[in-house]
């Protein structure tokens, strides 16, 4: 089955003094129908949260670039992209002198298939024709109670440490790397990635009916403006990416009559 695939990125600084979110998506420069999105969400103070980001996409790109992803085995090609990443940011931290820190979430789509691996607390969120199937889940203390049973996701949403974070690049420990797939890929399947500035302002049926809605560059457009709706001067960098599949409809033969002669 062959589909079109539709992309799109968007960014806001938001109400912040300066953008650390980082996002792109690159094609393979040998494999046709194959791409990487990659984002991420610096922390660090002044320049320290841009360094850690630019090291996650720039890892990224570079193992990416430089392999052939098969099947499931990009899931090792995403888990030591991350693992650079994080021990380059440890080493810009020292060069540096600053406290550069930085989610992480990575998204591989090729003819079949579509994988991702994550740390930390931006999103990566597959909807097929607007319903949810499948989101990463966060690394951060209240999500964690969450998966203990303590707090309801809703209850969390409005916790007051439900920006601290158990996991992310840069820290003393390693990153923890959660990992998703989609097999196969069907018309309809759109996937979104996206920074906490994003997602905190909205309930996955509304990123569901937007993507399934409006073209990828409106939906954009959309939640970017809503967000900023929202936000009501205090909004965060935010930083997302759309990949949707539309499927090709095949082109029928023309009747012999309407053929060229010869043909």
């Amino acid at each position: 089955m062959a589909f079109n695939i539709e992309t799109c990125t968007a960014q806001h600084i938001g109400d912040r003094q300066e953008q650390q979110d980082r996002v792109a998506i690159f094609p393979h420069p040998q494999q046709k129908g194959t791409l990487l999105v990659a984002l991420a969400d610096g922390m660090g103070g002044h320049t320290g949260g841009a360094l850690a980001a630019e090291q996650v996409i720039m890892s990224a790109k570079h193992n990416f670039d430089a392999a052939t992803p098969s099947g499931s085995r990009v899931k090792e090609l995403m888990a030591q992209s991350i693992r650079d990443a994080h021990e380059g940011i440890k080493l810009a931290a020292i060069t540096s002198e600053q406290d550069p820190h930085s989610t992480a979430c990575l998204l591989i789509v090729q003819p079949g298939r579509a994988d991702w691996a994550h740390c930390g607390d931006s999103r990566i969120y597959h909807f097929r024709n607007g319903e949810k199937i499948a989101r990463s889940f966060d690394h951060s203390h209240v999500m964690n109670l969450v998966k203990l049973g303590y707090l309801t996701e809703a209850q969390a949403e409005s916790h007051p440490q439900k920006n601290l974070l158990i996991s992310c690049l840069g820290d003393k420990d390693e990153p923890k790397i959660d990992f998703g797939e989609a097999v196969p890929l069907v018309d309809g399947d759109c996937f979104l990635v996206c920074t906490d500035g994003l997602w905190a302002y909205f309930s996955d049926e509304e990123l569901g009916r937007v993507l399934m809605e409006f073209p990828v560059r409106q939906a954009a457009e959309i939640l970017v403006n809503t967000v900023r709706s929202r936000a009501q001067g205090r909004g965060d960098n935010l930083s997302l990416a759309i990949v949707r599949l539309k499927q090709l409809e095949e082109e029928k033969p023309l009747p012999l009559w309407k053929r060229p002669l010869g043909k």
